[in-house]
């Protein structure tokens, strides 16, 4: 295929100051829940999207001083001479393809506890930990602000001895250098107080770095449009006064939403393009190159806000996540094979909780180090044994595709009249259609290898798998959510769950609607229970959420949804009753019963949905595992979350024929490995 030449801007050359960015694709900063801790597998990350066409490619927040640590978060770090070493891997890695390399140079003042390091944290004022541990940080004197400005030069130089090309100044999303900016900042010297006082800091900073190291490296600040409430004007008075006062300064401006909400917000609330309306103003107060990100994942997109001033760069953290290759991909004309982003966050999810990270799109996220694999290529097969995949779901989509790109003979029998399974299910519900895109890439995938044929409308029973005859069978017949109630704080079936008035999620998924007062209860925590609550609702259902825990959709913070999610919940009239547990079931009400006392109550319902958990569907593998070469993959083994079912059919693709090993991945730690 060739090029769109309507693309063709999208691959122009951008002077940053001293340097030049290859194209217009730029890997914004963002986190990997790698930090320093995993240095080898983060360079190899990176390099992945250098190699995929991004024409820069940054790290996360950097801390540039042990003041400003943020474990059990990792981050990386340019405190002294060994980083440097780590981060030279990481630029030699990323200029290898022709890319820029950049570095965000961050310290988060109060926000961080040092929990690590143990020192004390600083900040404007005293103030304590955003993280809700039980430190406070120090109020910084003119002493501290000089060495903040100290320690930002230092890190910055060794930046540039690490050879980057682009060093971040982060001024943005509450960290130190925001909060000197806010109007809460009312300190009594020149740092504190009006606007301009404010500013001081971060002009400083914007002179000391380019004083330092300006003649090589080119000097990037990262600022938000506004000022972080959910449902706050994109342009805010205050933010667009500092941008002008300081518009020529520096060589790039990044600019992003101080609402996380917003910036990174969940498909399932905020849709492509998101931030454009906050991000145009900026080119009319400053001539210096903007990035911003938007979720892209159409190229279309991307050349409309580029050729109507908007943006000069196309930023991206998740779709460059999904498609290290996107760029690539358009450059080749080969749109229909990028791996959209469903923005479903759980990328983001894995640092929140300190992990390294994944991608429900690209099981080959955050693996190209540690299990060697890479999101476009795939080694050969290695024998010629024909496989069987039952289950057309995500897990056994996936599972098909990959071993069909190995070379692999594949059948796919899919019992339903459609492929993706609880995918294709899911996304019929409020706020998930985007994630179909895990089915539609896959199906469109598999459309293309003649090696693989797909069976609908084929429920096998064992006796079909035995007389089917292939080599290898790989069960993806999924799970079914539990009507009894077990799940995370119940281990035995809540008394009353048999009768008729209580469904599952499985009936609702089904398409069940009951009527009337309606009590969903979630002991799941993720975004099921919400969901479903909304399903009802808009079936014009009276609906209330019982929940353990002291959120509704708990779990969803870690994907930036649980505010939204509570927000929707209100909006719709949907009740919300937490810390509590449903402990039986009777004919017109239910027994709810506090999680601290234990003291019971009598609640109206109808009817009772029970989103607790799920139980695999197994029996298939119960009944041939002593026969034929077969295997549960994905929630037929162990049900989870949808990036747990592709990752599961990427692995045992991957495997097939391989030799195991009681370890299956190499184990990173702070030492470049040569």
């Amino acid at each position: 295929m060739t090029a769109d030449p309507r693309y063709d801007i999208l691959f122009e050359p951008v002077k940053v100051g001293p340097v030049t960015a290859p194209n217009r694709f730029y890997q914004v900063p963002h986190c990997t829940g790698m930090g320093y801790t995993r240095p080898n597998s983060v360079a190899a990350m990176r390099e992945t999207k250098a190699e995929g066409g991004w024409g820069v490619v940054c790290t996360e927040y950097c801390s540039i001083h042990p003041s400003s640590d943020d474990l059990p978060l990792p981050s990386h770090s340019l405190w002294d001479e060994k980083d440097v070493r780590s981060h030279a891997r990481i630029v030699e890695n990323v200029h290898r393809h022709g890319a820029l390399a950049g570095v965000e140079l961050w310290h988060g003042g109060a926000s961080t506890a040092n929990l690590y390091s143990r020192e004390e944290p600083v900040g404007f004022m005293s103030l304590p930990s955003e993280h809700r541990h039980p430190v406070q940080c120090r109020a910084m004197d003119k002493r501290d602000i000089v060495n903040l400005r100290r320690w930002h030069v230092d890190a910055a130089k060794r930046a540039k001895s690490a050879g980057f090309d682009i060093i971040y100044i982060y001024a943005t999303h509450h960290f130190i250098v925001h909060e000197f900016l806010k109007p809460y900042n009312q300190r009594s010297d020149e740092y504190g107080g009006s606007l301009e006082n404010r500013v001081r800091l971060l002009r400083e900073l914007i002179e000391d770095i380019k004083g330092a190291v300006g003649d090589t490296c080119a000097l990037a600040v990262r600022f938000t449009a506004d000022n972080g409430s959910f449902d706050e004007a994109c342009d805010n008075e205050e933010n667009r006064a500092v941008l002008e006062m300081l518009a020529e300064m520096p060589d790039l401006w990044d600019i992003n939403a101080r609402n996380y909400e917003i910036e990174i917000g969940s498909s399932r609330y905020v849709k492509q393009g998101a931030l454009e309306d906050y991000v145009r103003w900026v080119k009319q107060v400053t001539t210096k190159p903007v990035v911003s990100t938007g979720r892209f994942t159409e190229p279309d997109m991307m050349v409309r806000q580029i050729r109507e001033g908007v943006l000069d760069f196309v930023g991206a953290a998740r779709p460059s996540i999904a498609d290290p290759f996107l760029p690539q991909k358009i450059r080749e004309g080969r749109i229909e094979d990028i791996r959209e982003c469903i923005g479903c966050n759980i990328c983001s999810a894995a640092d929140r909780i300190g992990v390294p990270i994944r991608c429900t799109q690209n099981p080959a996220m955050g693996e190209e180090w540690r299990r060697g694999w890479h999101p476009e290529r795939i080694a050969p097969k290695a024998s010629d044994r024909s496989v069987l995949v039952v289950g057309g779901g995500p897990a056994g989509l996936e599972a098909a595709r990959a071993l069909g790109q190995r070379g692999y003979k594949v059948t796919l029998a899919e019992a339903g009249t459609e492929l993706g399974g609880r995918v294709t299910r899911e996304a019929a519900l409020p706020t998930l259609a985007e994630w179909g895109r895990v089915r539609d890439w896959r199906v469109a995938q598999l459309n293309k290898l003649p090696n693989v044929e797909i069976f609908l409308d084929s429920r096998l029973d064992a006796s079909q798998i035995r007389e089917f005859g292939a080599d290898r069978v790989a069960l993806a017949t999924g799970a079914t959510w539990r009507r009894s109630g077990v799940g995370r704080s119940t281990r035995v079936p809540i008394p009353g769950y048999d009768a008729e008035h209580v469904l599952s999620a499985e009936d609702i998924l089904n398409g069940a609607r009951p009527s009337g007062r309606v009590v969903v209860y979630d002991d799941d925590y993720y975004y099921m229970g919400a969901v479903v609550a909304s399903t009802l609702a808009a079936a014009g259902a009276e609906v209330t959420v019982v929940t353990p825990v002291g959120r509704v959709a708990d779990w969803s913070y870690n994907t930036d949804e649980q505010i939204p999610t509570q927000l929707r919940l209100e909006r719709e009239g949907v009740r919300c009753v937490t810390l509590t547990r449903l402990s039986g079931v009777g004919e017109k009400s239910i027994e709810l019963s506090s999680i601290y006392m234990g003291d019971t109550r009598e609640f109206p319902a109808d009817h009772v949905v029970m989103v607790t958990s799920r139980e695999p569907n197994d029996a298939l593998y119960v009944e041939l595992r002593d026969e034929l070469d077969i295997e549960r993959v994905g929630d037929c083994s162990a049900p989870g979350i949808i990036a747990s079912a592709v990752m599961a059919g990427h692995r045992y693709a991957r495997e097939m024929d391989a030799p195991a090993g009681d370890v299956p991945f190499r184990r990173d730690d702070s030492v470049i490995v040569d």
